[in-house]
């Protein structure tokens, strides 16, 4: 699935990042979406902004624990969801090898970072099924 064409003012906070930064956004950015093409039983992915950034909801179900990506700093940018699910505790613990975390609310990557899309997807779709799951 391809991402959906962006609304202006969410392209306007992927475009004041540096460009280095910007592209690793927009990786995420595919990956949610085509994680969650692969879960039809989220209902439809709404992309809005919180809290200044890009943000990823599932609106129809509450299926989701909001996706959140932004920069941190002038140096990087993460993945973020709410701080009070356990999700980046239980993800590090077992597909987030090798990655850097911001305590219990995000995955931190570096403009030169590869972000593994297998891996980073466990996340993604554990943060999108989240309601579902029981865990909430």
């Amino acid at each position: 699935m391809t991402a959906p064409v962006l609304p202006e003012q969410i392209r306007a906070v992927y475009d004041a990042a540096p460009l280095p930064l910007r592209r690793g956004m927009y990786h995420l950015r595919d990956l949610i979406f085509a994680q969650a093409a692969r879960m039809p039983q989220i209902g439809p992915l709404t992309e809005a902004l919180r809290w200044g950034q890009p943000a990823f909801l599932t609106l129809d179900t509450g299926a989701a624990c909001s996706l959140r990506i932004g920069p941190v700093k002038a140096t990087g940018f993460g993945l973020f969801v709410h701080c009070q699910t356990g999700l980046i505790g239980a993800f590090g613990n077992g597909a987030g090898a090798g990655l850097r975390f911001d305590g219990n609310r995000g995955v931190l990557f570096g403009p030169d970072d590869p972000i593994d899309p297998a891996q980073i997807s466990v996340l993604i779709g554990q943060a999108l099924g989240y309601h579902l799951s029981g865990r909430s």
